[in-house]
């Protein structure tokens, strides 16, 4: 057991969410500022004083401690990256130090200039010394616990959002292989190319399928994706399948896999393929202010009055959508009169971290 741990310890931190947060940024610092004044707070209204409140103590107990806090923070944002490449060990003992350092630093600086700089009483400066660094030790130790803490709950956020988004695209497989393979099968004899071509084109869209749960990819790739998808749907249902896109976006923007091709097959399944005469899909994407919005719309087989089977799809794609996107993306689905509608908007400017961490 202390073997194992020790291993642990010896080693560097392994994963981009090391257990220290960035300390540079404003929520962090803002959090522990008011955390800071908090312990102050506390502090002052446990030491009883005749006199009332005392707003003196107050005054210069947050000044000492909010320096601490600040320059603390300042430092190990500095060192954050070197820590990261040393011992686990290391990086906490160096966590240590500086709160510890900078406490005792500001004890001896804020009693010289209470004393003006003048020797004496010894004996309590080493008392305060000791009982300060004795706190700063303390909830050092705290705040890496929380850390530590906070950093693990991620991971099992993170953990569990992964195997949600994995159960929810794994129920869209079965769609991709027995429509697909019913369309090959009809090729292999009357057009042994175009069933080549079908197989290639299904075997793009298995290995997107098979990938990372929740992961991005471009609008290149989706839209490559999608055409194949279409390809194969065309040599199945010929002419009654017709295909209209309208705009288009940069080839690079950041999109979630797999996003465009259940709202087409949907759109296929429920729509034009009871159809005898077959029908349209218009797909229209743009980008405007940092959103990405895609706008797939189909006609409905006559002489019905709703778009049975499609919730399933639609509220998978939601589901994936808001798990990475958050409560701006959203999915919506109407009819109206002959048409059915499926619009899918989600923030583009969001989506360069998740990019980072799915690759």
């Amino acid at each position: 057991m202390k073997n194992g741990l020790w291993s642990l310890l010896a080693q560097p931190y392994v994963g981009e969410d090391f257990f220290l947060p960035n300390l540079c940024s404003s929520v962090a610092v803002f959090t522990l500022v008011v955390l800071a004044e908090l312990l102050v707070l506390t502090w002052v209204l446990a030491v009883p004083s005749a006199a009332g409140f005392d707003w003196l103590s107050l005054a210069m107990a947050s000044l000492f401690v909010q320096w601490i806090v600040l320059l603390s923070a300042a430092l190990l944002c500095r060192l954050r990256s070197w820590m990261q490449r040393r011992a686990l060990w290391l990086a906490i003992a160096v966590c240590f130090a500086v709160v510890v350092g900078l406490t005792l630093t500001f004890t001896v600086l804020a009693d010289w200039v209470l004393y003006q700089g003048m020797l004496g009483q010894p004996d309590l400066r080493f008392e305060l010394m000791l009982r300060h660094g004795l706190i700063a030790l303390i909830m050092t130790g705290l705040l890496l616990r929380y850390f530590y803490l906070q950093q693990q709950w991620q991971r099992q956020h993170d953990a569990e959002l992964k195997a949600r988004l994995q159960a929810l695209q794994s129920r869209i497989q079965p769609h991709f292989l027995f429509n697909s393979l019913n369309s090959i099968v009809s090729l292999i004899v009357s057009a042994p190319a175009k069933a080549e071509l079908a197989v290639l084109d299904l075997a793009d869209l298995f290995r997107a399928n098979l990938s990372e749960a929740g992961g991005m990819a471009t609008w290149e790739e989706e839209r490559h994706l999608c055409e194949g998808y279409l390809r194969i749907e065309h040599y199945r249902l010929g002419d009654r399948l017709r295909v209209k896109w309208h705009g288009d976006l940069p080839a690079a923007t950041p999109m979630p896999l797999l996003t465009l091709q259940p709202l087409l097959e949907n759109a296929i399944l429920h729509g034009l393929q009871p159809s005898l005469e077959g029908g349209d899909i218009s797909i229209a994407v743009g980008l405007n202010a940092g959103v990405v919005e895609l706008l797939v719309s189909n006609s409905c087989p006559r002489g019905t009055t709703s778009h049975q089977g499609s919730r399933m799809a639609l509220e998978n794609i939601r589901a994936r959508v808001t798990g990475l996107f958050g409560p701006q993306a959203q999915l919506e689905s109407w009819r109206d009169g002959e048409r059915f509608f499926s619009r899918l908007v989600y923030p583009v400017r969001q989506t360069s971290s998740i990019l980072q961490r799915s690759h």
